[in-house]
């Protein structure tokens, strides 16, 4: 049987990860070395090509970062573009004042010491020795722009040529995007495909490639391998309760939003039952109204949710249930329910619902407003289809209307503040409302007034749409709208959504919970009291490792040898900081092609202390 190779990157991405990699082991010793100093961070980000100012470093290097490891570094690159030569140009001429192609020392002291981030006499007069190429007093700005670019480009170029070159670099290389590994090994490993309660050692022919010799020669590593058949080959899967039409029902929406982080973040709710009975669960992707027939990439987000009895504290709260079966788009539980209070907790793995580079696309971006034929501002029509969208995504209960709770859940995530009594109370009376509740039309209304306070400039407009996980095409690329059903087949359920400081720590216990409580631990070769647990769902495999040393662990992860499937790390070799007596979640892993099947091979090795 013949399986679909994990893809490979982009060509634009793999060019990425080498370029971030060559610029980090230029810096250090090892990928899996963290930044320790804002010094450090400047240098490797300069070795990258960008010209960090005091402001960027101190965006990445706040008052409490202690440090930041490759993944970080590689987040940072994709935020901030490399200094062009044309950029600079443009810098200098707006200094040259007479536009003779040459800055004097004055000129470029007074632009210096006198704007942005100031530099002191003795600053200016380094830079301009260094500057002064032709040494005639003068800067030639156009020389100097040309010679800086070319040099960051040997630089870069010399990185990547000792990296291609250092096959020692390269097995280090473990936060990153991995090397293709040698047919050969592909092939053994191909065949492979025991079960993960086998606890087997990979025989020395069949190691990785990119695993480092001392940790080869402690021989302490896990391997697991595990067939999963196609979802299209699967029986149906799970049939709708017969009657379920005369169920009693209750719905709520709300959305996964990724982070700055690259976490991902969503509203959890309450659920009440007042009597036992049988109930009927789903959850699933959100289709927006104004585009059904349009394809929305966020349809194809896999989802979760998470039931936990609602105790008055952590050691009362136990994972009652979760989805684990699936129909199309539909994640499904069906069980019996005590009469009580549950929290639910939504979920999504992050493999299909990933950060992307926020560099500028070459198409323009979507305007917002324009003037009427009067000179009034207005909302294009393409803006208002998106306020359509935000509105039905923050209407939780869908009943076409905002009340002030639902308003504020947007509110808190777009600005971070809440709408207080009074201030509706304003809305109502500029707005149009209905039963104290905003309307569509309303909601148009106030985003209009804003624009128009702001005299069209869209700068808080875009900051609120990217809040809402927008890109600057006006698609929705870093959210992912979700609708929860809840059937109870003898008694009316109600649901809640709560805002709680807990959430993601519940969410956390409760993913936790739900991969120990289904699968057995296996213990590292070499290391008794390091587990994997690794749970095998009907759609979904996700690894756990639990460290009950009293030291920090790290732990290697190489999934080179899996077909069809892509990672929520993704990347398919990464290194795991697990400290010392605590749980960390390693791993999801999804098929990349639901109807063909896919085999999860993952090596999970203890790396030795650096």
């Amino acid at each position: 049987m013949s399986f679909q190779e994990s893809p490979r990157p982009s060509e634009e991405d793999e060019a990425f990860y080498m370029q971030c990699r060559a610029a980090y082991l230029a810096v250090f010793r090892s990928s899996l070395t963290n930044i320790t100093s804002k010094q450090h961070l400047c240098r490797v980000l300069q070795q990258a090509g960008r010209n960090p100012s005091h402001a960027t470093l101190n965006k990445y290097w706040t008052a409490t970062t202690s440090k930041l490891n490759f993944d970080d570094f590689c987040e940072i690159l994709k935020h901030e573009e490399k200094t062009e030569e044309s950029e600079l140009m443009r810098v200098f001429k707006k200094m040259d004042v007479n536009g003779d192609g040459y800055i004097t020392h004055s000129e470029l002291e007074k632009a210096l010491i006198t704007r942005g981030e100031k530099m002191t006499k003795e600053e200016v007069n380094a830079i301009f020795s260094l500057a002064d190429i032709n040494k005639d007093g003068k800067l030639h700005y156009a020389e100097f722009c040309r010679l800086f670019a070319s040099t960051v480009e040997q630089c870069q170029t010399a990185a990547l040529e000792r990296l291609e070159a250092d096959a020692k670099l390269k097995r280090l290389n473990f936060g990153s995007q991995s090397y293709s590994p040698p047919k050969s090994s592909v092939s053994s490993a191909s065949s492979a495909t025991q079960r993960v309660d086998s606890d087997t050692t990979p025989k020395k022919d069949n190691r990785s490639s990119s695993r480092p010799s001392s940790a080869r020669s402690r021989r302490s590593s896990l391997s697991n391998s595990i067939t999963m058949t196609s979802s299209s080959t699967k029986a149906n899967k799970f049939p709708e309760p017969s009657g379920l039409q005369g169920w009693h029902h209750s719905f709520m929406k709300g959305c996964f939003f990724l982070e700055d982080d690259g976490s991902i973040s969503a509203l959890q709710y309450q659920l009440h039952i007042p009597h036992t009975t049988t109930v009927y669960l789903t959850i699933q992707p959100l289709g927006l109204s104004h585009r059904p027939d349009k394809s929305s990439a966020w349809m194809t987000v896999d989802t979760a949710l998470f039931v936990m009895s609602a105790g008055e504290t952590k050691e009362d709260t136990n994972l009652v249930c979760f989805t684990e079966s699936k129909d199309k788009e539909k994640y499904i539980w069906k069980g019996e329910l005590n009469a009580g209070t549950y929290h639910l907790l939504p979920f999504t793995s992050g493999c299909r619902l990933k950060k992307r580079s926020r560099k500028s696309p070459s198409s323009k971006p979507v305007e917002l407003v324009y003037r009427t034929d009067t000179e009034e501002l207005d909302l294009t029509r393409e803006f208002r289809e998106v306020l359509s969208d935000i509105f039905e995504i923050i209407d939780l209960d869908g009943n076409g209307l905002l009340s002030l709770e639902e308003y504020n859940f947007f509110e808190l995530r777009t600005s971070g503040e809440k709408c207080d009594k009074d201030a509706w109370a304003v809305c109502k009376e500029n707005f149009d409302m209905r039963k104290n509740q905003l309307t569509r039309q309303g909601f148009m209304e106030l985003n209009l007034m804003e624009a128009t306070e702001k005299d069209g400039d869209p700068a808080d407009m875009w900051f609120t749409l990217e809040a809402m996980g927008y890109n600057r095409m006006l698609e929705l690329v870093e959210a992912c709208p979700f609708q929860i059903d809840v059937y109870c087949e003898s008694t009316q359920p109600s649901i809640q959504p709560l805002s709680m400081d807990s959430g993601p720590k519940l969410l956390s216990q409760a993913l936790q919970k739900s991969i120990t409580a289904r699968t057995g631990a296996k213990a590292l070769r070499g290391h008794d009291n390091v587990f994997i647990y690794t749970y095998k769902g009907e759609h979904r495999i996700s690894s756990l490792i639990t460290n009950k040393t009293n030291q920090r662990v790290t732990v290697h992860v190489n999934n080179e040898q899996s077909r069809n499937c892509c990672s929520s790390r993704g990347m398919t070799v990464f290194a795991v900081e697990v400290p010392a007596r605590t749980k960390m979640v390693c791993q999801h892993v999804l098929p990349i092609n639901e109807k063909q099947d896919w085999i999860y091979s993952c090596v999970e090795t203890i790396l030795p202390a650096m």
